[in-house]
């Protein structure tokens, strides 16, 4: 897989280091669940904090399908 380098927004949430994209979902999930943000009653809803709104474009939250072409924006 070819690495992508997440902007300054992104790196905010998995790091600024370039990564493949398999590499930088894991790390994603891992912020994901180490702070909660999935919600408990529909599990494929995200909930946003302040670094994640950022890279959600504002958003409380987002579906996990909607979440993979937010991050995409935010990829170089």
């Amino acid at each position: 897989m070819k690495p992508v380098t997440p902007d300054a927004t992104l790196a905010a949430v998995v790091g600024a280091t370039p990564l493949p994209r398999t590499e930088l979902t894991k790390k994603l999930w891992a912020y994901i669940k180490k702070n909660g943000l999935q919600d408990k009653k529909v599990k494929t809803q995200i909930n946003a904090d302040d670094k994640l709104k950022a890279v959600f474009n504002g958003k409380k939250a987002v579906s996990m399908f909607e979440m993979t072409k937010l991050v995409s924006g935010h990829l170089k």
